[in-house]
């Protein structure tokens, strides 16, 4: 009889006491232990089974779950009885940075200082009686939401130094989803101020702590060691290229293919396979989403389950914001083209607005993009290498978010940009002008809140305007981008799939002051461009007529829009 499907629990305990659904990742322990890394740092996607492993590893070593060997009876790590003599013999320290989401840096440091209150909370036996000193039980007590920077970076410190002392051993350390707050950070702008705050208190509690057994951190991100990092020299770091760990996290085919066997759903693997295969960890290809596989048993069909908008927000200000060149390699990878690119597995936060590097690798690392195959160059004078990655998104749901993603965009103005859509379709050039301009009035600020603003170019909104005709016309249109044909680049081609339906070039130019002093000017040289580069030859060489291909200049002052037709 199938076990029953328990979505969203993230306690091992819990699992274990419902025999809910469960794949044995017990063996994460004995690797994990016998490596013998004094702090381990492992990133891998979202809902990948991180904090239920961590919740593994505390129950497992937690003096607090001593005697609770009955949770680990029947699974892998039980069968070695050195490790069921090891089960419950540490004080560990575990916390979580998950739900740290402030829109500003005082209120993510007081979301930090509430946690490492709770810790302090859990342990108030430590101050009864005689224990600690007068001090020690004065320092006790002044750890609080509201206390000072020193206070709260040595905090976690000053708690391994009792918990070693009380128990005779020294402790384990684990930090669920470090980099939230950083993404966090990032997003809301008050990204150097958490830096400073984050550094001091990771090296007082991962590296200057003599009271410190072993530290496990999880999260999406490897975060440059500039930043967070500098003073780690015993830090252990795993990615997804890593060879370490790579069964630990996610599902395996063969575990895919016994739990769709436990259900009843062997029949279904290809489906499953096409919507949620395709991660890659260190050499192990085929790693499924677990959380999506979990959702699938529990509902029996296929969905978007990995899609959550709070997460997904920094992908989507990347996408949104990007200039023409991310934009561009985008619409490739929607089209289902793969991107070449190097890739940096340390996230460099701040250089995420100008950095393309840094845009693929946080796509990478989050699970959005997965590599296909990678070239390594090798420059022997500057003793530097160099990794191309070919990569394509990781899946049919990745695929699918995108597209709502982007649908996303133009919520707001949906109706206009609904019947801007209608009016095309229609060949109606009033009513697309009138559309149009109400779209791009409230779109163009939305596209271009980058560092360097291009308001005078509007390649940001243009091209997250293409983004936009790919997901709504796909069905109906083959829709390409500055691309090559006849004599020069058109901006975009609409091909139709259904040879009733006539084809379209869209020309877009900025009005040029010195040379058009009306947008009339701007659309007419627009129009000229399409003719003179001969733009619609590759639509007439694949035997579309040329009185079935329709010219659209669009001319651009500011956030007003002309659009003027050819013939």
């Amino acid at each position: 009889m199938a076990r029953t499907v328990g979505i969203g629990h993230q306690d091992f305990e819990e699992i274990r006491i419902k025999n809910n659904f469960y794949i044995d990742k017990t063996m994460f322990i004995r690797e994990w232990w016998e490596r013998n890394d004094i702090v381990t740092l492992i990133t891998r996607p979202r809902r990948f089974g991180k904090t239920l492993n961590m919740s593994m590893l505390e129950q497992f070593f937690s003096v607090k779950y001593a005697g609770r060997g009955e949770l680990f009876e029947g699974l892998r790590i039980w069968k070695d009885e050195k490790y069921q003599e090891l089960q419950g013999t540490y004080p560990v320290i575990s916390l979580s940075f998950a739900n740290v989401k402030g829109e500003d840096y005082r209120e993510t440091r007081q979301s930090v200082n509430q946690i490492i209150e709770n810790i302090y909370n859990k342990h108030i036996y430590l101050s009864e009686g005689g224990f600690l000193t007068e001090n020690e039980k004065k320092y006790f007590r002044s750890v609080g939401v509201d206390m000072d920077n020193t206070t709260a970076v040595w905090a976690l410190h000053k708690m391994s130094d009792f918990l070693s002392r009380f128990y005779g051993k020294k402790v384990i350390i684990l930090l669920d989803e470090y980099d939230t707050p950083m993404q966090e950070a990032y997003v809301n702008g008050y990204w150097n101020e958490l830096v400073s705050f984050i550094r001091s208190l990771f090296n007082s509690t991962f590296k200057e702590n003599p009271y410190l057994e072993r530290a496990v951190m999880t999260g999406i991100t490897r975060i440059s060691k500039e930043s967070i990092f500098s003073d780690l020299n015993n830090l252990e770091v795993v990615t997804t290229t890593s060879e370490e760990y790579a069964d630990a996290f996610g599902f395996t085919e063969a575990e895919v293919a016994a739990a769709l066997e436990e259900f009843g759903l062997s029949d279904r693997a290809q489906e499953v396979k096409l919507w949620y295969d395709g991660f890659t960890f260190g050499r192990l290809s085929d790693i499924y989403n677990p959380w999506s596989i979990i959702n699938y048993l529990n509902k029996k069909k296929a969905g978007l389950y990995w899609v959550n908008t709070s997460s997904n927000r920094l992908v989507g200000k990347l996408l949104r914001e990007g200039n023409r060149e991310v934009k561009k390699a985008f619409e490739g990878l929607l089209k289902g083209e793969h991107l070449i690119t190097p890739i940096d597995e340390q996230i460099v936060y701040d250089q995420l607005d100008d950095n393309e590097w840094a845009i693929w690798s946080l796509l990478l690392a989050s699970g959005y993009l997965k590599v296909v195959s990678h070239e390594t160059y090798e420059e022997i004078e500057d003793d530097f290498q160099e990794v191309n990655y070919e990569l394509d998104l990781t899946n049919l749901e990745v695929r699918r978010m995108f597209v709502r993603m982007i649908k996303g965009w133009f919520a707001e103005n949906q109706p206009d940009y609904n019947d801007f859509i209608k009016a095309l379709l229609q060949d109606d050039l009033k009513a697309m002008n009138l559309y149009m301009n109400r779209v791009s009035s409230e779109m163009f600020s939305y596209f271009d809140t980058g560092k360097k603003p291009s308001r005078k170019e509007p390649e940001r909104f243009y091209h997250g305007f293409v983004l936009g005709l790919m997901v709504e016309l796909s069905d109906r249109y083959v829709i390409t981008s500055n691309r090559e044909s006849g004599f020069g680049r058109y901006d975009v081609m609409l091909k139709p799939r259904n040879p009733a339906d006539d084809a379209m070039i869209m020309e877009f130019k900025v009005q040029d002051k010195e040379d058009e002093k009306e947008l009339t000017d701007t659309v007419k040289a627009a129009l000229e461009q399409i003719d003179r580069k001969a733009y619609a030859a590759a639509l007439i060489a694949k035997g579309i007529p040329g009185e079935k291909v329709r010219k659209y200049g669009f001319a651009f002052r500011g956030n007003e829009v002309l659009i003027g037709a050819g013939k």
